[in-house]
């Protein structure tokens, strides 16, 4: 486990963070910024870089190659395109669809070995929580349910063979692309007439091609997931109710669809908004209007309006047009035999009144008509692809000169130390290899005016481009004087130098960091995924420790509801060590408790040698006792939370802290969403990446697990519920309020009854909603619930809300997951298959649904129930599964031991076997049980030391899986590990 204070600064090199300063004073840090392990920048770029040369080398013959068998007459004609620079760009168009071709072509061998595998389900590229896969080990065997998955099992080979197995890459982000073209149960949902989104956004583009073509997804399947978002349904049960609409996508795919076409409305609004600013300054033409409405991403709007920004001086070229300069521009590229340079000589006029003044206009209207025109600037790019441009940071002056400053002045103050950022103070990678972490450590370094970075574009550049532009684009349409020459050469030099070069260099570094920042995003996505979801400890006592020196240990006994049921103080590292260990004794036996949790805080070391001392004398018996480690992140300022004191009001802060790190492994998902995500302890740079985008990431990420895990409507938390797709806040509060007010909910109907909750918040949170007869036969002691809800219309006339159609009979369904909206399809599909409501979940319903399906098949038997097969399967896992399941049982829980190591055991080449606590861009950290995490870095995560279901994610690793790691270096000075993967424990 990672430990705070002293031990969570171990990896601190090149970054830091300010995420501890937000605790309360007193309260352990939390996770730090982990730093990247002295990484060999060659070592770390070079295979990617062979990857990037290899692709680019490759782009031409693949197109040749491919087009020679399919049209063998026609194969020369695209050569003259491929040939004329400007067209160079389009070139990835070609490739796409030769690509798509060959694939087609290809798919009847390859694709066909691996659908015989059916080893994992559709969601295997990255760790979302797959529904089917969960159900499936308790469900059916892969025999019984043949006609279970034989399109999806199709789409999957396609998908994987989308990247060749050469083809793996940690360093970038997986390619999100899904083959859903031949998919038979696909159905675009036609979008209402009047009301489609290119008339909506009024661009010159189509915003569902653009949006396929950034995001990689077919284009029916762009138009239904923007159709269902535009009707607000949320991603969790877009993912698990409406699954045939997007063939199976995961929610982190739906997820990135959703951000594109959030940033192309955004480019859309803002391209209205500064062609209303521009019409009202009386400067908008249709040309420039047609100019803003063809611009796809904010960059390229900030170039269009860079000159026209109020505030800003006008342009050079803009100053030129005023004196009436463009028409001799113009004549110079369509007429120069034409144009005589000193009748546009005015004598008394500033900027015309020499031949030399009136050149100089001419140059910089040139000038930004190259810099403005589409085709140049493809160009351009399409040279820059093809070449070398690499970043460079150095200390920056600024630096230097403060540091030598204070340390002339002997100043107390805390320096600003650049010593972390050593790795980069002579750094230079080319962009198509830097990693992702170096590019955000870059930009740290960057706004703390430590680092000084630019982009290099080679030379060689700039002279293709001149010569290109003289002599193809931009070349005069008859014969020009050599003075004219002159002129068209400079604006064609200054246009790259003042214009283009900038332009070029901003779009590089926004690139890389919007890259870095989205994958940065993902690894915190993920992290936090496997954390909320790590498996929950039922049925057992737990004592949570809140480790500390001076002011004690903080213990807490809960019951195995979680109750609290005594807390205390002890003084485990003073004189009074046996005293305290009796008190100890005393407690654990009165409750019969056996499991101790600690926090990973200050002392924990000590107080895990104290227990384990006491377990080994045998001190608890007849107590069988062990403990546990766990990440106490965040539990200091959850101690002291508006959620806290509602929750505990008459509890010491203190106490809090050791109340949430025992809940935390009695149920994870349920302590772990009262906490700020940020403060959880996990991930890498979240303080320099975009917050808008975190904080949409890791809310979406919270409600998919908590949704998908289901939460029991009678007796969760009213900030668990908050969390639940289609409720938020208010809607929470009021379900809160009715149940205080009328008892339980007997079925998922009433929930209807609730003020707030109309029909699509309904429909949104139904499925995701349990109704445990457990708990409600059980719940509270007085009143009559049913008499409760029958007098609530009556109580409240007022109400538009009545209970006349809502039935208070309970619903065994309502402890499924099956939505309301299929209850119809459930209760044909049992009548058909012989089974009743009073064998859900038994063994002999299962037996019969697997008959069933075995016989006629999935797809047959939803066709004659009039429904797709995604909401059968849906409907057959529901009725099967075992009352009370939960999909986190089969994942992760907490490791329990008896004993410790030390550091100093440790010898390079030994083998141990750990548990991942945490993952960052360079690497993974792991929890060998010595007070210290060892780090794995990313160089020795190779595809051949993982499981075939995580070769395409771009760590392939996340909080809590247990891994078998080899010691490569122990130095007990600097207290860090260095580890190598053998391979990952399942």
């Amino acid at each position: 486990m990672l430990r705070r204070a002293g031990s969570a600064k171990v990896y601190k090199e090149e970054t830091t963070t300010d995420e501890d300063s937000d605790e309360p004073s007193g309260c352990p840090a939390t996770l730090e910024e982990p730093e990247e392990w002295l990484p060999e920048v060659k070592d770390k770029t070079k295979g990617r870089g062979r990857k990037k040369k290899d692709e680019a080398a490759e782009k031409k013959p693949t197109v040749r190659r491919a087009a020679r068998p399919r049209e063998p007459k026609e194969a020369k004609e695209p050569k003259p395109k491929a040939v004329r620079k400007p067209r160079a760009p389009k070139a990835p168009k070609a490739k796409e669809g030769v690509d798509k071709g060959k694939e087609e072509e290809e798919s009847d061998g390859v694709f066909q070995q691996a659908e015989s595998l059916q080893q994992v389900q559709v969601k295997e590229e990255r760790l979302s929580i797959s529904m089917d896969k969960a159900f499936s080990n308790i469900t059916t065997t892969p025999g019984a349910m043949s006609g279970e998955e034989p399109s999806s099992s199709k789409q999957l080979s396609k998908v994987k063979k989308e990247e060749p197995e050469d083809d793996f890459s940690f360093d970038e982000p997986v390619l999100k692309k899904q083959k859903t073209t031949s998919a038979p149960q696909g159905r675009p949902i036609k979008l209402k007439s009047g009301n489609s989104l290119r008339d909506e956004l009024q661009m010159n583009w189509e915003p569902i091609q653009v949006l396929a073509e950034k995001t990689g997804v077919e284009q029916w399947v762009c138009r239904n997931i923007t159709q269902l978002l535009q009707e607000e349904n949320t991603i969790p049960f877009i993912v698990r109710y409406r699954k045939e609409l997007i063939n199976h996508m995961d929610a982190d795919a739906v997820r990135d669809v959703q951000l594109v076409l959030e940033e192309l409305c955004s480019v859309a609004k803002k391209s209205q908004s500064i062609a209303q600013t521009l019409k009202k300054e009386g400067v908008l033409t249709s040309e420039l209007e047609q100019e803003l409405r063809s611009c796809r991403s904010a960059e390229d709007l900030d170039h269009v309006y860079a000159p026209y920004k109020k505030g800003s001086k006008l342009s050079k070229a803009r100053r030129a047009k005023q004196l009436g300069l463009e028409t001799a521009a113009l004549a110079l590229l369509q007429s120069p035999q034409t144009l005589e340079l000193h009748l546009w000589i005015k004598p008394n006029t500033e900027g015309l009144s020499t031949v030399a003044e009136v050149a100089t206009g001419v140059e910089q209207i040139l000038a930004d008509m190259m810099a403005k025109d589409g085709e140049t600037l493809t160009y351009v790019r399409s040279l820059c692809d093809r070449s070398d441009v690499t970043i460079q940071s150095t200390v920056s002056k600024t630096a230097l000169k403060e540091q030598q400053q204070q340390q002339a002045a002997d100043q107390k103050g805390k320096p600003k130390d650049i010593s972390k950022f050593s790795l980069y103070f002579e750094f230079r990678c080319s962009v198509q290899r830097i990693q992702h972490h170096q590019t955000l450590a870059i930009n740290r370094g960057e706004n703390l005016k430590i680092l000084s970075v630019k982009v290099n574009i080679p030379d060689w550049v700039k002279t293709d481009f001149c010569r290109w532009c003289v002599n193809v684009r931009w070349r005069p349409q008859g014969f020009a004087r050599p003075d004219l020459m002159k002129i068209l050469n400079s604006a064609v030099e200054d246009s790259y130098k003042r214009l283009i070069t900038p332009l070029l260099c901003r779009g590089y570094r926004t690139k890389l960091t919007t890259n870095a920042e989205k994958e940065s995003v993902a690894m915190f996505v993920r992290n936090l995924r496997q954390r909320l979801l790590m498996c929950p400890i039922r049925g057992r006592v737990i004592l949570g420790v809140d480790p500390g020196y001076r002011h004690g240990c903080k213990l807490a006994v809960l019951s195995p509801t979680s109750q609290i049921l005594h807390t205390d103080v002890v003084y485990l590292h003073s004189s009074g060590r046996n005293r305290e260990a009796d008190k100890l004794r005393h407690l654990m036996l009165k409750h019969s408790c056996q499991t101790v949790v600690i926090g990973n805080g200050t002392a924990c070391r000590e107080t895990e040698a104290f227990f384990a001392d006491l377990i080994k004398s045998g001190f608890f018996k007849p107590l069988d006792v062990s403990y546990c480690i766990t990440n106490e992140a965040g539990a200091s300022i959850y101690s002291v939370s508006p959620e806290a004191v509602k929750e505990m009001p008459d509890l010491d802060p203190n106490l809090r802290s050791a109340v949430s790190i025992g809940r935390r492994v009695q149920d994870p998902l349920a302590e772990l969403v009262k906490i700020d995500p940020k403060h959880i302890g996990i991930g890498t740079y979240q303080h320099d990446v975009s917050q808008s985008l975190l904080r949409a990431a890791l809310d979406g990420v919270v409600q998919e697990c908590v949704s998908f895990v289901g939460v029991d409507i009678n007796i969760c938390s009213e900030t668990l519920m908050r969390h639940v797709a289609g409720l938020n806040a208010g809607r929470a509060r009021s379900i809160a309020e009715w149940r205080e007010k009328n008892g339980p909910f007997l079925n998922r109907e009433q929930l209807k009854l609730v003020k707030g909750l109309g029909p699509k918040s309904f429909q949104q949170c139904a499925g995701f909603v349990r109704i445990n007869p457990e708990t409600v036969h059980s719940y509270g002691s007085g009143g009559n619930p049913d008499s409760a809800s029958a007098e609530k219309p009556s109580a409240k006339k007022s109400k538009t809300k009545t209970s006349g159609s809502v039935s208070n009979q309970p619903n065994p369904l309502d402890q499924t997951c099956i939505h309301p909206e299929s209850y119809n399809i459930a209760m044909r599909f049992l009548s058909q298959v012989g089974g009743s409501l009073n064998q859900l979940g038994s063994a002999e319903l299962r037996q019969q649904v697997e008959s069933s399906v075995k016989s006629s098949g999935l797809e047959a038997l939803a066709q004659s129930l009039n429904t797709c097969p995604e909401t059968l399967q849906l409907i057959v896992d529901g009725l099967t599964q075992p009352p009370g399941f939960d999909i986190r049982q089969d994942f992760e829980q907490a490791d329990f031991k008896r004993g410790i190591v030390s550091m100093s055991d440790l010898h390079k080449g030994m083998l141990l076997t750990g548990r991942v606590e945490n993952t960052a861009l360079f690497g993974a950290f792991v929890d060998i049980g010595v007070g210290r995490s060892g780090l794995i870095p990313k160089r020795y995560i190779t595809p051949d030391k993982l499981p075939t279901d995580k070769r395409r994610r771009s760590l392939a690793l996340g909080p809590g899986e247990r891994v078998e790691v080899r010691v490569i270096d122990v130095d007990l000075q600097r207290n860090r590990i260095s580890l190598d993967l053998v391979r990952v424990l399942r």
